[in-house]
């Protein structure tokens, strides 16, 4: 089931106290048309205008493939949201852990969170319009058409196997870009790709962890 609202701070906020207050309850989808103050990584805000994708969805772990590592499950989520813009025309990628990117840009990310034993995962996307110094989808869609094929995508319970086999082609993608770790920018350059979705990284195993 998916909740279609107008306006809403930040669907991955509203969906978290939801769910803490017994007022929403998993499995279910959030998504909104206008978010003024979504959470992004290391505690950024990611906004955007009408026609962007604000999508937030909870899921029970029991639901979930039992091969999923929940410490890359931002990388899964990921994995199966690239697969259905790709198999629309698109050339997005995605950037070591969470980041949706357009050749060197920047177009959305996303971010998880664990309550209990439910998973809450949202993301947003860059469709219609983009802030400075960010890109765009490549390919027109509409944000609900997206978030319905995703929630689909997750029924079908595709293992972790499968779907890291296709992220592990394309990593080499990575290689000349940096990601925040511990504080400091850390450049990808020499990172090795685990099969549970860490790198070995300077010599220690990092994990996504959102």
């Amino acid at each position: 089931m998916i909740h279609w609202l107008d306006e809403v701070d930040s669907t991955h906020r509203y969906l978290m106290e939801g769910l803490k207050n017994g007022t929403l309850c998993a499995p279910m989808g959030l998504g909104t048309d206008k978010q003024c103050a979504g959470i992004g990584s290391r505690g950024n805000e990611w906004i955007g205008g009408n026609g962007n994708l604000f999508f937030s969805f909870c899921v029970e772990e029991k639901h979930l493939p039992k091969d999923l590592p929940l410490a890359s499950i931002s990388i899964y989520f990921s994995a199966l949201v690239k697969e259905i813009l790709h198999e629309r025309g698109s050339k997005v990628w995605l950037k070591w852990p969470n980041d949706f990117y357009i050749g060197e840009q920047k177009i959305g990310g996303i971010i998880s969170t664990k309550i209990a034993q439910v998973i809450v995962c949202s993301f947003g996307l860059n469709i219609r319009t983009k802030p400075d110094n960010f890109g765009q989808l490549d390919i027109s869609i509409e944000p609900y058409e997206i978030a319905r094929l995703f929630l689909k995508r997750v029924e079908e319970k595709n293992s972790w196997k499968n779907v890291f086999s296709k992220y592990k082609i394309e990593f080499t993608l990575n290689k000349k870009f940096s990601f925040h770790l511990d504080g400091k920018l850390v450049s990808l350059a020499d990172a090795v790709l685990c099969d549970d979705g860490s790198l070995e990284l300077e010599n220690k195993k990092v994990y996504s962890l959102r």
